[in-house]
C-alpha cells in the first residue's frame, strides 16, 4: 500500500463509518461516462459556491452582528456575480486574495458565536478556492460554465431539520456534516476512475472534505449541549435514502440513476 492509499483510508475510515450507505456502483459508472464531464465538474462548481453560502447564512444568521454581515456578503459578490450575472468575469476573483474587509464581531446573546465563525471562515475560503480550481479545469478543458438546475439531493436533507431553536441550528449542522462526508466519499470512490489531472485533484479534496465534515459534527454537538447520536441517525437515515434513490437527472449528488433501475 502506498502513502496516498493509506492517507485516503485514514481519511474514509471514520466517513464510511458515518454515512449510512456507501455511494452505489451504478452512480460510479454514470459519473465515470465521457458524455457527463460536463454536468459533474459544473454540478461540482455549483456544489462549491453552495458550501461556502450555507456556511456564510449560518454565521450571518446565528453569530453576528449586521455590520459584520454585510462584510460576508462582499466576500461572495464576486463569485455569486459570476454564476448569477449576465457576464461570467472571473477577473473580480481569480488569482485574488480576496476575503474579509473586516474583522467579524460576534454577538453578545450566543455563546458559541466564535467558534462558528472560526470554523466557518476557514470552511468558506477553502470551498472559494476549490470553486477557482474547478473553473480552472474546466476552462482548460474549453468547458463553460452554464446554470444547471439543482438535484433534489440538499432539499431533501433540509425536509428533515426541526423548525424550532436551537434545534434547527444544531439539525443543519448535522445536514452539513454529511453533505460533507458524502462529498469526500465520492471524491475518493470516483477518483480511480478520472484521467490523471482530476484524479489527482479530487484526491486533493480529501483532506479538507473530512474535515468539514468533522468541524460541522463538532459544532453540532457543542451548540446542543447534548448527545445528538440520535439526530445523526435520523437525518443520516434520510441521507442514504435519497442516495439510494432513483434520480433521472445526473448530479454530483444525485442518487441511483434512473436508467439503471429501471434496467434492473
Amino acid at each position: 500500500m502506498n502513502d496516498t492509499q493509506r492517507m485516503i483510508d485514514e481519511l474514509l475510515s471514520p466517513i464510511q463509518q458515518f454515512l449510512q450507505c456507501d455511494t452505489p456502483d451504478s452512480w460510479i459508472e454514470e459519473a465515470r461516462k465521457p458524455e457527463n464531464l460536463t454536468d459533474l465538474l459544473v454540478d461540482h462548481c455549483n456544489c462549491e459556491l453552495k458550501a461556502s453560502q450555507t456556511a456564510m447564512f449560518l454565521i450571518r444568521k446565528y453569530a453576528v452582528d449586521a455590520e459584520s454581515g454585510q462584510a460576508l456578503l462582499a466576500w461572495a459578490k464576486p463569485y455569486e456575480g459570476f454564476v448569477y450575472g449576465k457576464l461570467r468575469d472571473t477577473s473580480t476573483f481569480h488569482g485574488k486574495k480576496n476575503g474579509l474587509s473586516a474583522p467579524l464581531t460576534p454577538r453578545q446573546d450566543f455563546a458559541h458565536g466564535q467558534e462558528l465563525i472560526d470554523k466557518m471562515v476557514r470552511l468558506i475560503k477553502e470551498e472559494f478556492h476549490h470553486f477557482e480550481q474547478v473553473l480552472e479545469i474546466m476552462d482548460s478543458r474549453g468547458i463553460p460554465y452554464s446554470s444547471l438546475r439543482a438535484g433534489r439531493y440538499a432539499r431533501g436533507l433540509m425536509k428533515a431539520v426541526r423548525t424550532h431553536e436551537p434545534a434547527t441550528l444544531v439539525d443543519k449542522l448535522i445536514v452539513g456534516a454529511y453533505i460533507e462526508a458524502r462529498s469526500c466519499e465520492r471524491f475518493a470512490k470516483l477518483a480511480p476512475f478520472l484521467d490523471e489531472e482530476l484524479k489527482k485533484f479530487y484526491i486533493s479534496l480529501l483532506r479538507s472534505e473530512a474535515r468539514h465534515y468533522q468541524d460541522y459534527l463538532i459544532l453540532a454537538e457543542t451548540i446542543a449541549g447534548e448527545d445528538i447520536s440520535e439526530r445523526v441517525k435520523v437525518i443520516g437515515a434520510r441521507e442514504a435514502e435519497l442516495i439510494s434513490q432513483p434520480d433521472e437527472h445526473f448530479r454530483f449528488h444525485s442518487g441511483v440513476p434512473a436508467q439503471s433501475s429501471k434496467a434492473a
